[in-house]
């Protein structure tokens, strides 16, 4: 099991997606384990607030640190298994890509800090995360998305998490890339105009499981 503690102001963006399809049925099968925790909950004044003016001035508010210190402190002292990382979201932040998500596979825990308004004071990533994380060259509000995009791309790599984990083997390369085949399914012609016929490629359609096993061979590209 793999255990996704996720750190953010906004903990009911989380409530759909956790309790929908796949990743609904592997926290019901015990396989991995999410907790969501409000940043606000770690805020010391009245107003619980988490941000403030930048240093130096310029547009927009920071994320303070001592409300993530806090809440870091606390999911620190729960964490026995060293096979743990904590990430914090940021444009700034290492490429995630398949690869890494087969490294985090092998974790115990993550836990990932979302980051919002202008950004996060420096100090967290100096003193308390161990990288930073991107999701691709864009900028969004705060790293809610990009935890949940975490947490599928890692949660599929366990062990059961999906129906026919056996197929997912032979789309793994070495390292932790991932390679695919074009795949076709009912019907075998398909005319979306009067006289267009987009056919399945009859190999597929032989039963013979050599020659589509060739066939999937040669027409297989390393995506990433």
């Amino acid at each position: 099991m793999i255990q996704f503690d996720i750190i953010t102001i906004f903990p009911k963006l989380f409530d759909s997606f956790l309790n929908e399809s796949i990743i609904k049925r592997a926290q019901k099968q015990g396989l991995i384990k999410v907790r969501i925790f409000d940043l606000r909950k770690w805020a010391k004044d009245p107003h619980k607030s988490v941000d403030d003016k930048p240093y130096g001035g310029g547009r927009g508010m920071v994320v303070k640190i001592e409300p993530v210190f806090r809440a870091l402190q606390f999911l620190k002292s729960k964490i026995k298994d060293q096979r743990s990382k904590i990430i914090l979201f940021s444009p700034r932040g290492k490429k995630f890509s398949q690869k890494i998500a087969y490294q985090y596979s092998k974790l115990k825990r993550i836990v990932m800090v979302c980051g919002r308004y202008e950004g996060v004071d420096e100090r967290v990533t100096k003193y308390l995360v161990d990288e930073q994380v991107s999701t691709g060259d864009y900028v969004m509000m705060g790293g809610e998305v990009a935890a949940m995009a975490v947490m599928e791309s890692v949660s599929r790599l366990i062990p059961g998490v999906l129906g026919h984990s056996e197929n997912l083997p032979e789309r793994i390369e070495k390292g932790g890339g991932f390679s695919e085949y074009p795949q076709y399914t009912r019907p075998e012609v398909f005319s979306p105009k009067r006289r267009a016929k987009w056919r399945v490629p009859k190999v597929l359609l032989t039963g013979n499981h050599k020659k589509i096993q060739e066939w999937r061979e040669k027409h297989q590209k390393t995506i990433f």
